[in-house]
């Protein structure tokens, strides 16, 4: 395993992380880690990210239920960006989409809702 020392956090202490699903390579959603987030994902096998907003770590679908499971994570050439493929369950955008890209820069929506946030937050 790649020692996470080699990783180029940034100021913030933060490294982004892009979700896409393992099967269909769709990108689901992008985020961001801090050190102990990704520490409970490798060791898990669950999807953790840092909240910006809330300040604080967050297991992906703690409270929606929608969470994703890791089949492998990827470091970029720079080392300061990740890719996690992972196995969506429900939808990966906190607005009810399955992915967080479901609008074109038109601005049509062009993806699919899979659950209604009023029943989940």
């Amino acid at each position: 395993m790649i020692d996470l020392d080699t990783l180029k956090f940034d100021g913030n202490g933060l490294i982004g992380a892009i979700a896409q699903d393992n099967g269909t390579g769709e990108v689901l959603m992008f985020a961001f880690m801090n050190r102990e987030a990704l520490e409970k994902t490798i060791e898990t096998g669950i999807a953790h990210y840092w909240s910006r907003s809330r300040q604080k770590l967050w297991k992906k679908g703690e409270s929606s239920g929608h969470m994703q499971k890791v089949h492998e994570l990827l470091i970029d050439c720079d080392m300061d960006a990740l890719v996690i493929k992972v196995s969506q369950e429900g939808g990966a955008c906190h607005t009810g989409y399955r992915s967080c890209f479901y609008r074109n820069i038109e601005g049509d929506v062009v993806g699919e809702k899979v659950f209604d946030p009023a029943d989940v937050y």
